[in-house]
Formats: structure tokens, C-alpha cells, sequence
């Protein structure tokens, strides 16, 4: 049977990830975690273990109404690159933490590119979205002949 239960499904998930995505000190991790009312995001190099860079919405200077919002987490992907690239990252491998990527998640990452952090990434979503943008050619439809039955 199934497990239906959210929180052991996303763990499962996450460890599914965390197999896959690791940090380097080249290029550390991004792990984000989200709650009903804050968004946290950390920094971190896996090899030596240690959190070089944090943000949350439950700092001051973060706070706002409220944490558990896009604007919350826009906040924080701005202040995560912010405070990344100050330490000298500029390349950071993101994870999702089991969520989908989708709603605060991805304008934590948006906003975190957006910012300055992996910058190549940044320009290929621009592109992406311009495509998107970009108005289709109208073909002009012939009219159709009435058939004689």
C-alpha cells in the first residue's frame, strides 16, 4: 500500500535527490525548506559539512506580513545570492528539498538567479521565456466549400 502520508513521501523524495545532487566547494548546495509561514534556504558545502550562507524569513530584516508567500520568498532568494556572492559564490547547485518546483520554490530560485547566482542559468531562463512570449504566426484559414448533398 501506498504511503499517503506528505511529510515521509517528501522525505523519501528528498533523499531520492540528495543521491544525485551533492556540494562541492566549487560549487555548494542550495537546500531550501519551506513550512506553512517561513522559507529557508541555506548554502551549503556537503565535503567539509559546513552552512556557509543563510537566510530565512524569520530574520528581521526578512520579515514581512507574512513568510509563507511568494514575495517572502523572493525576499530570500535576493538576500541568499546576495549574501553568496559576498563569500564569493557565484555557482551553487540547488535543491528543491523534495518540493515541487513550483510556487515559492521557483521565486526563491528565480529571484536568486535573478540576483546574480549562476548567471548562465539566469540568461537561458530569460531566453526560454522570451520564446514563450514571442507571438505565433497566424496562418489565415481558407474558407471551406460547401459540399452539394
Amino acid at each position: 500500500m501506498a504511503n499517503t502520508n506528505r511529510a515521509v513521501v517528501r522525505t523519501a523524495i528528498h533523499q531520492r535527490i540528495r543521491r544525485k545532487v551533492k556540494g562541492s566547494t566549487d560549487r555548494p548546495r542550495l537546500a531550501i525548506y519551506r513550512s506553512l509561514n517561513h522559507i529557508y534556504a541555506q548554502v551549503i558545502d556537503d565535503k567539509q559539512g559546513q552552512t556557509l550562507v543563510s537566510a530565512s524569513t524569520t530574520e528581521k530584516d526578512l520579515r514581512g506580513n507574512s513568510g509563507g508567500n511568494l514575495d517572502a520568498a523572493r525576499r530570500v532568494g535576493q538576500a541568499i545570492a546576495e549574501r553568496a556572492i559576498a563569500k564569493g559564490i557565484e555557482q551553487v547547485v540547488f535543491d528543491r528539498g523534495g518540493y515541487l518546483y513550483h510556487g515559492r520554490i521557483k521565486a526563491l530560485t528565480d529571484a536568486a538567479r535573478s540576483a546574480g547566482l549562476n548567471k548562465n542559468e539566469a540568461s537561458a531562463v530569460e531566453e526560454e521565456t522570451a520564446e514563450e512570449a514571442a507571438p505565433e504566426e497566424t496562418v489565415e484559414k481558407k474558407p471551406r466549400k460547401k459540399s452539394k448533398e
